[in-house]
């Protein structure tokens, strides 16, 4: 996978990607946003925000930064907040998710759903969400992982792997390979429909000990 793989496969789904996956992907969107939707006044960067399905779910006292790799996908999305009036979208960037151009610690939450098996490097992308995410914060991931049971299930997606350039995603990548080597506090990861193809992962950045001490203080 290499972003320029990335760009052709979803200028190609852009014009009919909602209608074939808008309901595949519906719950995890839902589950995601409903965790942030929990607290209001956040400031909110979606990763992969493509054709920006998600954006009319966020509560409007959140903040919310769209970003995606594929121009195709943001001018749907961009089209989409211009009609709904969603005056809680800051901006939709075309950006690459492996360099976000943000500051350390702009964000309350970064959402990243259905992107980690699709961006070039998933691990780099990860310590980025990691790094633009504020101490204390949340990163969650929507995304389906390869199964770590012996079965059908992963003979299927370790066969579809090879196709990875073409499908534009990774159908054979392990969790464990994203989280491994992060510093991120794994808080839980539970199945979301459709038949728990997908998982949604919660993680939350580490508070540094000296911020702690401070704090105590």
């Amino acid at each position: 996978m290499d972003a320029e793989a990335v760009r052709t496969a979803y200028r190609r789904w852009a014009g009919i990607y909602d209608r074939i996956f808008g309901q595949v992907f519906a719950a995890g969107r839902r589950a995601a946003v409903d965790r942030i939707n929990r607290q209001g006044g956040q400031r909110v960067l979606e990763v992969g925000v493509g054709t920006g399905l998600s954006l009319p779910q966020y509560r409007p006292d959140n903040r919310i930064v769209g970003i995606d790799l594929s121009t195709d996908m943001l001018e749907i999305a961009r089209q989409r907040a211009t009609e709904l009036h969603l005056t809680n979208v800051d901006a939709l960037l075309e950006m690459d998710a492996g360099q976000l151009a943000f500051a350390d610690n702009s964000f309350d939450v970064v959402v990243a759903m259905y992107v980690m098996t699709v961006v070039p490097h998933p691990q780099e992308t990860l310590a980025e969400l990691e790094r633009v995410c504020r101490p204390g914060g949340q990163i969650l991931i929507i995304n389906h992982f390869e199964s770590t049971k012996p079965g059908p299930r992963r003979i299927v997606e370790r066969a579809l792997g090879r196709y990875s350039r073409d499908l534009g995603w990774r159908p054979d990548y392990p969790m464990e390979t994203l989280l491994e080597g992060s510093s991120l506090e794994l808080v839980g990861v539970q199945p979301v429909p459709p038949f728990g193809l997908f998982s949604f992962v919660e993680c939350r950045k580490r508070i540094p000990v000296t911020m702690q001490a401070n704090v105590a203080e």
